[in-house]
């Protein structure tokens, strides 16, 4: 069996965060990362479009076998938090429309797969990501919590593996 190309995304209406990752047995390695960024002057429903348009355009050109989507968190500020689930609605709805498995993490625990614990910082989460990925290079950190994401799911031992392959 090959490796497994396992999406990860960072929901976003700014920013939103990917990282693709091929895991082979225990290895795992950098395939490609990025971010999807639509112009905040843009409407709501076009800056979910390009979010979707961008999302497809990554599956297209990569396509992974499965995903992972980091979950929201409970935001005190309402339209923030409505805005945050519209962007995660679509980055499912891609995913669902290229009939990608995917499995949802939260924030904590996608940080405990990474760091060893779920209280770490964006900083040492990034730090993690760059020491198991060598070859990623530079990168953002949305991308970087996308690319964990990933790995965090690589680590859960994602759907093709639990399924016996």
């Amino acid at each position: 069996m090959g490796a497994i190309l396992i999406l990860g995304i960072d929901p976003g209406l700014q920013r939103c965060g990917w990282g693709i990752v091929a895991s082979e047995g225990s290895r795992l390695s950098h395939v490609a990362h990025g971010v999807v960024t639509p112009d905040v002057k843009l409407s709501l429903a076009e800056r979910l479009a390009l979010v979707i348009d961008g999302l497809e355009a990554v599956i297209r050109v990569h396509n992974p076998h499965e995903a992972s989507v980091e979950e929201t968190f409970v935001n005190s500020n309402a339209r923030a938090a409505l805005a945050l689930g519209q962007a995660r609605g679509v980055t499912l709805a891609a995913c669902a429309r290229a009939q990608l498995p995917v499995a949802e993490y939260a924030p904590t625990t996608i940080k405990k797969a990474l760091v060893g614990t779920g209280g770490a910082d964006k900083t040492q989460v990034a730090f993690m990501v760059r020491r198991l990925l060598p070859t990623a290079g530079e990168m953002s950190a949305d991308a970087a919590d996308a690319l964990a994401a990933a790995l965090c799911h690589a680590a859960h031992g994602g759907f093709r593996r639990r399924a016996g392959g």
